[in-house]
Order: C-alpha cells, then sequence, then structure tokens
C-alpha cells in the first residue's frame, strides 16, 4: 500500500513481541527494506550490517545471501563502490545453493546497478536472465522491473519486443488490480449496508437491554429470596444437627450412668463380700472353697451380661439368631420366654438402626422383668403388615398401677429410642395383673 509509515510503526510493534530470535531477526530485515524504499540508505545498511555478523543469519544460507545483496543495493545506492561486491557475493551464494528467485533479484539489482552506471551491455545481459527466471517462477511484477531496464537498454530492433510484452503486463495487472478496487468497491457498499443494518439491530438491542434490565432486577429479588431461603434452611440445619449432637451427648451419658449404677449395684457389693468372704474363711475346707467359687461363678454370669447388654449388635442375616439368644438368657428355670412370629418376618430388609433400636428396647423390658416383675411367664409377639411391625410384650409380673408408672432409667430409654425411630409405644399395667407393652414402628 506504499503507507511505510504504518508499515515501520507495525514490525516495531512485532519486535516487541516475546519471540522466536529468527523471527525477530526476519522482522528486523523487513524494517531495513522500508528504510530502503524510504531511500533512507544509511539506516538500512546499519541493520543489514548488524545482521549479518549475527550466527543464526550465517547459519541459513538463503538468508545470509539475501543480507549481503541487500547490504550491495545500500552501498550503490549510496554511490560506494563495495556495492559491487556485495551484490557479486550474494549472487555467488544464491548460486551454490540453487535458490532460483535469490539468483533473479541478483540479477535484477546488478542490472540496475550496470544500467546506472552506463554499462548497457552488462545491464541488458543480466536483466535478460533475470526476466527470463521470473517469467518462469511466474512473478509478474519483478518481470515488469526487468523489462523496463531492457526497454532503457536495447537497440532499436528489439525495442518494440520488450515494448509490448511491457504493455501486455501492465495490462494484465491493470485488470487484476481493477478487480481488486471493484471488489474492494462492493466491500464498501456492502460495509454500509451492513453499518444501517447493524444501527437497527442497536436500537433493538437497547430496548432488549432495557427488558434485560427490568427482568435482571426481578431474577435479583428473586435471588435475594432464595438466598435468605437457604440461610433459613441451613440454620435449621444446624439447630437440628446440633439438638440431634446434645441428644447423642445425654443418651451417652444416660448410657455411661446407667452401665455405672449396673457396676455398682450389682457387682461392687458382691465382690467386697467375696473379698472379705476370702480373707476371713478358711479356704483349706471344701465347702468354704465351693461356696467361693460359686460366688465367683456369680460375679462373672453378671459381667458378662452388663457386657452383652452394651456390646456390638449384630444387625446382618445372623441378627434374629442374636436377638433369640439375648432373649434365651433370660429364660431361667422359674422363667419361661414364649417368642411368636419372629421367624416369618423378612429382617434383612428392615434398617439397620431399627432393628439396633428393637434389640436394645427388649433387652431393656427383660432386665426390668427380671429385676422387679417377678414374672414366671413372659410373652413376645412379633408381627409385620403392609407399611409397619408391632411388638406385644406381655409377662404375668406383679405389675404396677398405670397412675403411678415413672418413666425413668430403662422405662425412659424404651420411649426415648422407639420415638427417635418415630415409632409409637403405649405402656399398660395394673397391680397383680402383669405388665404390658405394645410397639409400633415403620419398616
Amino acid at each position: 500500500m506504499y503507507d511505510y509509515n504504518n508499515a515501520l510503526l507495525n514490525f516495531n510493534k512485532a519486535l516487541g513481541l516475546q519471540t522466536d530470535e529468527w523471527r525477530k531477526q526476519s522482522t528486523k530485515s523487513n524494517i531495513a527494506l522500508v528504510l530502503i524504499k524510504q531511500k533512507k540508505y544509511d539506516e538500512a545498511l546499519q541493520i543489514f550490517l548488524k545482521l549479518s555478523t549475527k550466527k543464526e543469519t550465517q547459519e541459513k544460507p538463503e538468508i545470509f545471501a539475501k543480507v549481503i545483496d541487500n547490504i550491495g543495493v545500500c552501498y550503490f545506492r549510496l554511490g560506494d563502490p563495495r556495492g559491487i561486491q556485495y551484490l557479486n557475493r550474494g549472487l555467488q551464494i544464491r548460486t551454490e545453493i540453487e535458490d532460483q528467485l535469490g539468483i533473479a533479484i541478483s540479477k535484477l539489482h546488478l542490472a540496475r546497478y550496470y544500467d546506472e552506471n552506463h554499462n548497457k551491455l552488462l545491464a541488458k545481459k543480466n536483466a535478460l536472465e533475470a526476466y527470463t527466471i521470473f517469467n518462469e517462477l511466474h512473478h509478474v511484477e519483478r518481470k515488469q522491473s526487468a523489462l523496463k531496464i531492457l526497454i532503457k537498454n536495447n537497440s532499436h530492433n528489439e525495442l518494440k519486443k520488450y515494448a509490448l510484452l511491457y504493455i501486455n503486463l501492465a495490462d494484465s495487472i491493470y485488470e487484476v488490480r481493477q478487480k481488486a478496487k471493484n471488489q474492494f468497491a462492493k466491500i464498501k457498499y456492502d460495509s454500509k449496508l451492513e453499518k444501517e443494518e447493524n444501527l437497527k439491530l442497536k436500537t433493538n438491542k437497547a430496548e432488549d437491554d432495557l427488558k434485560l434490565e427490568r427482568q435482571k432486577n426481578r431474577n435479583i429479588v428473586s435471588y435475594i429470596f432464595i438466598i435468605l431461603s437457604l440461610c433459613f434452611v441451613l440454620i435449621l440445619y444446624y439447630y437440628l444437627t446440633s439438638k440431634a449432637n446434645r441428644e447423642k451427648i445425654e443418651a451417652t451419658y444416660r448410657s455411661e450412668t446407667r452401665i455405672s449404677k449396673k457396676l455398682h449395684d450389682e457387682l461392687a457389693n458382691d465382690i467386697y463380700h467375696t473379698m472379705a468372704f476370702a480373707e476371713n474363711k478358711n479356704l483349706a475346707l471344701n465347702e468354704n472353697k465351693e461356696l467361693l467359687l460359686q460366688n465367683l461363678d456369680a460375679i462373672y454370669a453378671r459381667t458378662r451380661d452388663i457386657s452383652k447388654e452394651n456390646g456390638i449388635i449384630i444387625t446382618d442375616e445372623n441378627y434374629v439368631l442374636s436377638l433369640k439368644e439375648m432373649i434365651s438368657g433370660f429364660s431361667t428355670s422359674n422363667i419361661n420366654l414364649i417368642l411368636n412370629g419372629l421367624d416369618t418376618i423378612s429382617w434383612n430388609e428392615i434398617d439397620k438402626n431399627k432393628k439396633i433400636t428393637l434389640y436394645r428396647v427388649l433387652q431393656e423390658l427383660l432386665v426390668n422383668m427380671r429385676k422387679y416383675s417377678e414374672a414366671t411367664l413372659v410373652g413376645i409377639n412379633f408381627k409385620k403388615t403392609e407399611k409397619s411391625i408391632t411388638v406385644n410384650y406381655t409377662d404375668n409380673g406383679k405389675g404396677i398401677e398405670s397412675d403411678k408408672i415413672v418413666f425413668k432409667n430403662g422405662l425412659y430409654n424404651v420411649e426415648y429410642r422407639i420415638l427417635k425411630i418415630k415409632g409409637e409405644i403405649d405402656i399398660k399395667s395394673n397391680k397383680d395383673e402383669g405388665f404390658k407393652v405394645f410397639i409400633k414402628f415403620p419398616i
């Protein structure tokens, strides 16, 4: 476009980029070529001379030949006799590497050199050789440059020939440029239509933006409402979680208190009396030794019962067997236990926590039975419905008046556990009429 100032501006911007060294050298070479076009030969020469000393340039013969040739052009334009030496050296390198385009460019430069130094023979010779190569390579503009020198340095016999070639070539170039110009005019026209369309689109966009802004405001209100709702849900979640943790801590405390009381009430006194018996009695006698062993066996049995009450509960396919074993452990020569319907329920389908809860509840009821009720017959009936499981516990113990039942210790644990699994519990008892408990929880 012959806009040399903008060309230099953009090449210098390219130099400021973080890129490979060979790209920077190529950019510097392009800057020097623009300076030649501006006839600033001194500045261009300094750039080419520096490039010629670079290792990266010298290692690439094609690039090195180009730099040497352009140094020759600069010297030639400055009137320095060294110009012809560099031009010939550049041609020599290009000939050695068989760079056809480079050879043609060197010969064109030599043709100009000899033309301006009034050596018509050498000017014609180099211009003709350059034209031949450019013609083979279909390099239109440089063919035109070579024809100019041929026209200027030829006799009248060949002048017409080269003039006609030049005219035909000029017409072809003009036609191509005219087509490009027409195409550019169409682009300008299309661009104008596009601008008008863009103006309409901007108007529509402004209206859409207004609608979007209103929608945005509505969305902001909705987001605020959602955020407040989420905050409320989080607060509620943390409250319920904290409450559940407190309940777990309280349940753990109650369990530990219950275990401590059992150890004190059921074991500590017996161990103390057994120790006193061992200290004060003659263990050499068989009856004393037998009595000591009986006392130790009783203490061991009680310790085992406490361990079972608070140990890990099996909830896999062996749950029924474990539950039966726990219940049968309360059967004695004076207490008969009757189970009904336990094996008819598919316990593998029941939630693990619900199985643990039922196990502990029945354990608490049986412990209370053995300690307080003086029952001789206990019946436990299991039944499954479509959505729930019911358990009826009945014993023939001495019972207690319903209005005097106090939910503490074992009975409190029973009620608390059933309510935690969203179940129902109903306890009925009258003095000397036994003890009944109805339990129901969802599957």
